[in-house]
């Protein structure tokens, strides 16, 4: 039976050292080649923490299976915010366009549960409201208004 192991690493930069190196090293796999393979699909993710999930067969082969980083991680990286806001109804952190809300739902395409691109991107949208961060200089909720009326149809289906 294989092993599954599931563990949080940083987008890049994984080490043979703790998490990963005592909890592989009693199964017998190449830490070294584990490593590698996780830097190499995580590298999409610098400076993101992101959850991997590893299975590590009986013969010592093993899958890398990448997860996204959550949707507030990834609106923090595209506007370079250190964190939300702590007062997310009067203090504003951020403006994330409706661009960069597309890029990420594409991110997030198999862990959102909107089917097309603009119940996704209404979706990342929302994280926006309780991050304090703005939408086109906007409210996040109108400009899920505007989605649904289909003003952005053009970009968002384009």
């Amino acid at each position: 039976m294989a092993e599954k192991l599931e563990v949080l690493v940083d987008g890049g930069k994984a080490t043979p050292g703790p998490p990963l190196g005592p909890v592989l090293g009693p199964l017998g796999v190449n830490v070294v080649q584990v490593v590698a393979a996780i830097n190499e699909k995580t590298k999409a993710f610098l400076g993101m923490k992101v959850p991997v999930k590893l299975v590590i067969e009986k013969d010592r082969t093993f899958t890398v299976e990448v997860g996204t980083p959550p949707t507030t991680a990834l609106i923090m990286k595209e506007l370079g915010l250190e964190k939300g806001s702590g007062k997310p109804k009067t203090e504003k952190v951020g403006d994330l366009t409706l661009e960069q809300a597309k890029k990420i739902a594409k991110m997030k395409a198999e862990a959102v549960l909107g089917r097309d691109m603009k119940k996704a991107v209404k979706e990342i949208i929302g994280s926006c409201v309780s991050m304090g961060v703005t939408v086109e200089g906007k409210d996040p909720r109108a400009v899920q208004k505007e989605i649904d009326a289909g003003k952005h149809d053009k970009l968002l289906l384009g």
